[in-house]
């Protein structure tokens, strides 16, 4: 019976941590196409535009840091 709870509780935290990451993938995903929209939009902004992707991509992965340590 131990067995089993232990064996459970390592597939739920895989979930957990494989769900973390794929929103976490998938918010990199959406930060990064509407960057390359918006310099397309805006060439003179490209540095601008670079600077608040890095940081909205480095937000997104904190997520999947926290969905695997936690």
């Amino acid at each position: 019976m131990i067995d089993i709870l232990a064996q459970a509780e390592q597939i739920t935290g895989s979930i957990q941590g494989g769900l973390g990451c794929l929103g976490a993938a998938i918010g990199v995903g959406i930060v990064g196409m509407k960057g390359a929209e918006a310099v397309g939009r805006n060439p003179d902004a490209f540095g601008k535009i670079l600077v608040q992707s890095i940081l909205g991509m480095a937000l997104a992965e904190a997520v999947a840091f926290y969905s695997l340590f936690l």
